[in-house]
This record gives structure tokens, sequence and C-alpha cells, in this order.
């Protein structure tokens, strides 16, 4: 994440708690990361960084989101830009994601093994990790060879490395000691 995360952090909150109030969360998530991509847009950050009045930069950038967002999310980005904070929009709806994760019980795991894995084994590791998790699982899976053979499973802070490239290297240091 940016260093724009801990200012992004309360509005973050704000919308996200305004959507659950309206039960909105779904439009709210597609308004900021519609609103996030302007943002980052190349000709957009260049113009968030000029001396245009908050008043003119949150009207073009109001016109430029369109009917993507509502008069909630207009007036979302009137206070951004009163308070010079658009840059943050991004970073904004990064942790509006993260919320929504929290609250649907969600969380994207990083699983990396040696090999391709096969439908029933990620049914497994999934089946498995929403027990322990006691939360939905969402697989992302890669491979990298240079861990020989087994997995390395993340899920937030949460590392479980069952490969055998770990276990030498743990091996090799029981070894030299």
């Amino acid at each position: 994440m940016s260093e724009l995360t801990t200012v992004a952090r309360p509005y973050a909150k704000a919308a996200f708690d305004y959507a659950v109030e309206k039960q909105a969360v779904p439009h709210w998530q597609e308004m900021l990361e519609f609103a996030g991509e302007v943002a980052d847009n190349e000709e957009m950050t260049n113009i968030l960084s000029s001396a245009m009045a908050a008043e003119k930069l949150a009207e073009l950038f109001n016109s430029v989101c369109g009917e993507q967002l509502n008069e909630a999310g207009q007036n979302l980005i009137g206070v951004l830009a009163e308070n010079g904070r658009l840059k943050a929009l991004p970073d904004i709806a990064l942790l509006f994601n993260q919320y929504k994760a929290e609250f649907d019980k969600e969380i994207d795991v990083e699983v990396t093994s040696a090999v391709e894995l096969s439908d029933k084994q990620l049914s497994e590791i999934s089946a498995s990790l929403e027990t322990r998790l006691a939360r939905k699982v969402k697989l992302n899976c890669n491979v990298d060879t240079a861990i020989v053979a087994g997995v390395i499973i993340k899920a937030g802070d949460t590392v479980i490395d069952g490969s055998v490239r770990s276990k030498l290297h743990r091996l090799s240091d029981v070894l030299q000691s």
C-alpha cells in the first residue's frame, strides 16, 4: 500500500459504514473502484497536482465520472477535493474492498506450489482453510519450481510453509549448529 493509506483509512471506513447503513455496499464498491481508476489516470493525476480550486476540481472530477457516481458519491468527491485528498481515492477503494471482505467473512489466500495443483487438491485445500480460518476462501494459485515440492499458503498474516525447500533450509541450519 502507498503512503496515502493512513490518509485514506478514515474516508474508506466512513464510506463503508454509510454503504452498509444504506445497504448499498456493492454499488459503493463499484463507484469507488471507478473513481480510483479515474484518479489513477495520468492526465487526472496531473490535474490533481495543479493549483485548481477545490470546488472546480470536484466539479471536473464528477463530470469525468458522470453517472458512475450517485449524489452521495459526488458529495464524497467534494469532501475529498475540499481536503486535498482526491489522490487517495485508489487507496480508499482498496481499503473499502478490504472492509467488505472482512464484513463478508472472505479472505484471499495465496497458494504457491512446485507443480500445478489438481481441482481435487485445490478443493481440499480450500475446504481445510475455510474450516481453519472460519471464512470463505478465495484461492490465488502460483507455480514456483524453486520450492521443490509441497506448498506455501499465505492467508493474511498466516503463513503455512510445507515446502521441501524450507524443510531443507531448516535441516541445513540444524546440521550447521
